[in-house]
């Protein structure tokens, strides 16, 4: 293994070796819903109950997650690649056909295709170089069974369908 300084093209090769679980963010601040895919999804605690995720401030949702005050983060499963490919776009109409979508009582856009989903009200929202990592509290969920996830790795989609132990 060779060590070097590490630039942009090393740090996005080194990441591209990490596999990665696959979520779809939506919020709506007032401006009509908004999404993007996500793989930065992590826990943070269960007691209280909060996540994590981050967004370039270049994205076309940033300004939607600044303002809103809510979000609801769905984690993807196997089946699920071209919605996860929809929401990476940009430039096109993410909640249009056949994105099938409702919203939630409290007013949340929320995709009918995920595997999970978690409500969150949005608590802090850091910078983080050319990043900004946004923490939520986990208010509501919703979980369905036999999805095997979605992941992320090297530039593309993958079904874990394989238990090793």
């Amino acid at each position: 293994m060779t060590t070097t300084a590490v630039d942009t093209t090393l740090f996005r090769r080194v990441f591209r070796r990490h596999p990665a679980g696959v979520a779809v963010v939506t919020a709506d601040a007032g401006r009509g819903a908004a999404g993007v895919t996500v793989t930065s999804v992590a826990s943070l605690s269960a007691e209280p109950p909060l996540l994590s995720f981050s967004l370039t401030g270049t994205s076309s949702v940033w300004p939607h997650i600044r303002d809103a005050g809510t979000a609801v983060v769905h984690l993807l499963g196997a089946g699920h690649t071209e919605l996860a490919r929809t929401f990476a776009t940009s430039g096109i109409d993410r909640f249009g056909a056949p994105t099938r979508w409702h919203r939630l009582p409290t007013g949340e856009p929320v995709l009918e295709d995920a595997a999970a989903w978690l409500r969150i009200s949005i608590e802090h929202r850091h910078p983080a170089g050319g990043s900004h990592l946004i923490i939520g509290r986990i208010e509501e969920a919703g979980v369905a069974e036999g999805h095997a996830p979605l992941l992320y790795h090297d530039g593309s989609y993958h079904a874990l369908q394989e238990r090793t132990s």
